[in-house]
C-alpha cells in the first residue's frame, strides 16, 4: 500500500491510497479521512460508495463531510467505483454506465468483466480488512452509505452483510436496477441474461427475502431529479420496507437534482444518523 496524498482537515487528515486489489486483479485507489479522534484510538468507520463515472475524488473533494465527520469522531473511506487499468476491459460504445466507473458493486460472472469486475467482493471483505489493519478503525462501529449507483451499492451491500455494515442510508439509490434501464443494462452485462441472477443484486427484492433486516434506513432524494421516474423509483423501496416493516425514512427534498450540490445539503443529516446508530453498538 503507497500513500499518495495527504492534506491536514479539520485536525484530521485526509489521505489517498493506491494498493493491488487482489480481488479484482488490478491497482486500486481509495481516500480515508482519519478525524482527530484517531490519534488517541479506534473510532467508528464509515463506507461512502460513489455513483456512475465517479472516482473516490469526488465524494472527498464535493461533499464537505469531513468537518462534521471530524466533530463526531467517524473515519470514511472511499473506494473507486470500478476497477481500472490496463487489460481491465470497458464498455465498447464508451457509454457511462457500463464498464470503468460503472463497477455497480457487483461480482460479475459473465466474459469479459468477470476476471475484474468484482466490486462486491473488494467493497465486503478485501477493502475493509485492509482498512481494519492498516488504520485505527473500529470493526465493530461500521457503516456505509452512497449516492446512486453507490445508493444501491449500500443498500444491497448493508442487506447481504448486515454482520459487517450496522448502519445504512442512501442519496438518490437505484433501489430497483432490474426494474430500470441503467440496471437492466448493467446487470444483464455482468451477470447474463438470466434475471434470477440479478435478485442478489436488487434492493426491494433483498428486503423481501432477508433473514436479517436493518431497523432503520435514512434516504435523501431530490424532488427535481432528472433520474427520478426512469432510473431511481424510490416508491419501489417504500413499498418494500412497510411489506417488511423497515423503518424508511424518505425525505423527497423540493428543488434539489441529482448531484454533489444536493449531497453536500444533507450530509451532516446522514453522519448524525450514523452517529447515533453507532453509539447504540458500544
Amino acid at each position: 500500500m503507497e500513500k499518495i496524498a495527504e492534506n491536514r482537515c479539520f485536525g484530521g487528515k485526509q489521505q489517498r491510497y493506491t494498493h493491488h486489489a487482489e480481488s479484482l486483479g488490478c491497482d486500486m485507489t481509495f481516500a480515508i479521512f482519519l478525524p482527530p479522534q484517531a490519534e488517541q484510538g479506534a473510532v467508528p468507520v464509515l463506507y461512502w460508495l460513489s455513483g456512475l463515472t465517479c472516482t473516490d475524488e469526488n465524494f472527498i473533494q464535493k461533499a464537505g463531510a469531513q468537518r462534521i465527520a471530524a466533530e463526531l469522531g467517524i473515519a470514511i473511506v472511499a473506494p473507486d467505483t470500478s476497477p481500472r487499468g490496463e487489460g481491465v476491459p470497458d464498455d465498447p460504445e464508451g457509454a457511462y454506465d457500463l464498464g470503468l466507473g460503472a463497477g455497480f458493486y457487483v461480482n460479475a460472472t459473465e466474459a469479459p468483466w468477470s476476471q475484474h469486475y468484482r466490486m462486491e467482493e473488494y467493497a465486503c471483505r478485501e477493502l475493509p480488512a485492509l482498512v481494519a489493519e492498516q488504520f485505527p478503525v473500529d470493526t465493530a462501529r461500521c457503516g456505509i452509505f452512497g449516492h446512486s449507483m453507490g445508493g444501491h451499492g449500500a443498500l444491497t451491500l448493508a442487506l447481504k452483510n448486515p454482520a459487517l455494515f450496522r448502519s445504512v442510508s442512501a442519496f438518490s439509490p437505484i433501489v430497483a436496477p432490474s426494474q430500470c434501464p441503467w440496471g437492466e443494462k448493467a446487470l444483464g452485462n455482468y451477470l447474463g441474461a438470466d434475471r434470477g441472477a440479478w435478485v442478489n443484486y436488487d434492493a426491494c427484492e433483498l428486503i423481501r427475502r432477508a433473514e436479517v433486516l436493518p431497523a432503520e434506513i435514512l434516504v435523501d432524494q431530490g424532488a427535481d431529479d432528472t433520474f427520478l421516474e426512469e432510473q431511481l423509483k424510490p416508491q419501489l423501496l417504500v413499498e418494500a420496507c412497510a411489506d417488511r416493516g423497515i423503518d424508511l425514512e424518505l425525505r423527497m427534498q423540493p428543488g434539489y437534482d441529482h448531484s454533489y450540490f444536493f449531497i453536500a445539503s444533507f450530509i451532516e443529516d446522514h453522519l448524525h444518523f450514523h452517529s447515533r446508530n453507532f453509539k447504540f453498538l458500544e
